[in-house]
């Protein structure tokens, strides 16, 4: 009977195990430093995408290709993203999570210093191809990471400054073209930052490896990730649907993006500068939700805020769908952003619950992978749509794209985690 009242009368530890996914966030200082790189490496995820659009031109005519050969860049990176992504998932195990970001980073910051002594267009493809190798391994090792390390709410932040960092690429190749200086600048400028934050990792590896998701994620009774075979992980049923999930996901944030300035323009007969507004703020609401949601998740709980930013989702869509002048639409796509804000990051952090310890760091690698190839083929196939239907299309295809993707999170929901429970006899870890 004694037990209990001194556990609650001592104040000093704050630990209680009410949300054990954010028992990470009470470590000292080294444990702050950690968390600060995984928010500069999100920015540094999203700053060549910024440098691209704002430098494609420049790039365009000073190598005398067409626009359409930035495809052959998307390509290469989404293939470069897609690989790597899935066999981080698988080798992070043995490589550790601080060498892994370390050498991925010295990658991407590699491949931009070759965009900024580029030739010629020619170079700029291998290139391409080695800036989505670093990419995709930095994406799926700094989420296996956090799912275990973090909580909702750094989860949430952290995917937040992914956002922050496509804001300020544009602003750095801006700066850089208005001031009267070639395009390699920008690509040199934050290539010396890759450099930095790659040094950074190398620093901190042991500590990555000390604070890591690797003590919390596996139980007593349940097998390390590295002594479970592969073909364990690949059979399970919700593996791939999860993996269905993030390439839903984030096809339907892309899509909603990529085309709805065509739509409220062409579609609803809004002016091209009030709609040029109303995309920049549907990102924004995607990073204001991530932002806010943060602070409510833990209060909440991650399924109620899951089940319902789905069901926001569908609500959006179906604004957008709905015929009329262009305020409905405008008023989905702001519900969609903040819907969707805190989607990605929250079923990152839940996989271990959908396939267990044991298999969660494959499984995220092979939902980051899913997600790029879903967000690299279904908008370009509603852009097809939308080019033999018309621009009305859209709604409807952002009604089926949300409820595929409630189902298949209802489907996961369904199926029991595949690693055997702990034994109930097994003594309470201590810290």
């Amino acid at each position: 009977m004694n037990p209990p009242p001194p556990d609650a009368a001592a104040p000093p530890p704050p630990p209680r195990d009410a949300p054990p996914a954010t028992k990470p966030a009470a470590v000292p200082v080294v444990g702050a430093a950690v968390l600060l790189l995984a928010y500069l490496a999100f920015i540094s995820l999203g700053l060549p995408d910024g440098l691209l659009g704002v430098g494609w031109p420049s790039i365009a005519g000073e190598f005398r290709v067409g626009t359409d050969a930035v495809g052959l860049l998307l390509f290469a990176g989404t293939a470069g993203y897609l690989v790597s992504s899935v066999a981080a998932g698988f080798s992070i195990a043995r490589l550790g999570v601080g060498r892994l970001l370390a050498g991925s980073t010295a990658l991407a910051g590699l491949a931009l210093a070759g965009y900024a002594i580029s030739p010629g267009f020619a170079f700029l493809v291998p290139c391409a191809l080695i800036a989505g190798f670093g990419g995709g391994a930095i994406d799926a090792g700094l989420n296996a990471y956090a799912a275990g390390a973090f909580g909702p709410k750094h989860m949430n932040w952290m995917h937040a400054f992914f956002g922050l960092g496509v804001a300020i690429g544009p602003l750095i190749m801006t700066a850089v073209l208005s001031g009267g200086l070639s395009w390699h600048w920008g690509y040199g400028i934050v290539a010396s930052g890759q450099a930095l934050l790659a040094l950074a990792f190398i620093v901190t590896a042991r500590s990555w490896a000390r604070h890591g998701a690797r003590q919390p994620a596996t139980g007593p009774g349940e097998p390390a990730p590295a002594a479970t075979r592969i073909a364990a992980t690949l059979v399970i049923p919700a593996v791939w649907l999860s993996a269905a999930a993030f390439a839903v996901y984030v096809a339907l944030e892309i899509t909603a993006g990529l085309w709805a300035f065509l739509y409220l323009t062409n579609g609803r007969g809004v002016s091209a500068a009030v709609a040029g507004v109303c995309v920049s703020a549907y990102w924004a609401s995607l990073f204001a939700g991530r932002v806010v949601q943060g602070f409510v998740v833990e209060r909440v709980g991650t399924t109620r805020i899951l089940v319902g930013s789905l069901l926001g989702l569908v609500t959006g869509s179906v604004l957008v769908a709905v015929p009329g002048p262009g305020w409905p639409a405008v008023a989905g796509l702001m519900v969609i952003g903040f819907a969707a804000a805190p989607v990605f990051p929250l079923l990152t952090l839940t996989t271990k619950d959908r396939v267990g310890a044991a298999h969660a760091d494959r499984t995220i690698g092979v939902q980051i992978g899913a997600s790029g190839l879903g967000g690299a083929l279904i908008p370009a196939g509603v852009g097809v749509l939308i080019d033999r239907l018309g621009e009305q299309v859209l709604g409807p295809c952002l009604i089926v794209l949300s409820l595929v993707l409630l189902g298949l999170y209802a489907a996961t929901r369904r199926r029991p985690p595949a690693p055997a429970q702990s034994p109930p006899s097994a003594a309470p870890e201590s810290a």
